[in-house]
């Protein structure tokens, strides 16, 4: 997060004017570059945004997760392959945008069981971790819960896991280092 927070003060954020939509430029590849998660500066471009316009997203990755975030607020999206593997992606605003979901990160857990399967995703670039996250979490039998490593907060992963029904706890080690995400199938 540090080394994010150094890179969001380079980043650049400025507005592109198009015929129909005025978009915002939101570049993450140097905060990802970086090991960052650039989640939060997006959705502090999404906040900033006037009515009617837009964000132009450009990443090291095609950012497949965003796509249910954003169409949840209420934007459309288009995307263009890059040269070296990254992306371009525009978010148009919809004529209307739905109210967003109720996150429940505080409800009462239970005892849960000893993880079944562990997964170390540490040294996987996005959105494979969360991949491979959803496709263990599909084979675990009810109640069930599996653990998982990653090198950052898998935010584009909980709403995710929540819609199939999923609980999940987590948070950073004492080094800030890893995150440990423990997933517990519904029951």
């Amino acid at each position: 997060m540090r080394a994010a927070s150094a890179v969001c003060q380079e980043l650049k954020m400025k507005r592109k004017g198009s015929s129909m939509t005025d978009y915002i430029d939101v570049d993450v590849r140097p905060i990802l570059r970086a090991g960052g998660e650039p989640f939060s500066v997006i959705m502090a471009a999404l906040e900033r945004l006037e009515p009617g316009q837009g964000i132009r997203l450009t990443a090291t990755f095609k950012p497949i997760p965003l796509f249910a975030v954003m169409a949840d607020k209420g934007f459309s999206h288009s995307e263009q392959a890059l040269d070296g593997g990254e992306w371009e992606v525009t978010f148009t605003p919809a004529e209307t945008k739905p109210a967003a979901a109720p996150v429940s990160g505080k409800a009462a857990f239970d005892a849960w069981p000893e993880p079944s399967v562990t997964l170390d995703n540490r040294d996987l670039e996005p959105p494979e971790p969360m991949v491979r996250i959803l496709g263990a979490a599909e084979k675990l039998a009810p109640g069930a819960t599996l653990s998982a490593l990653l090198r950052r907060e898998p935010v584009f992963l909980f709403p995710q896991l929540e819609k199939r029904g999923y609980r999940w706890l987590g948070g950073f080690t004492p080094d800030g280092a890893t995150y440990e995400l423990t997933v517990r199938a519904p029951s």
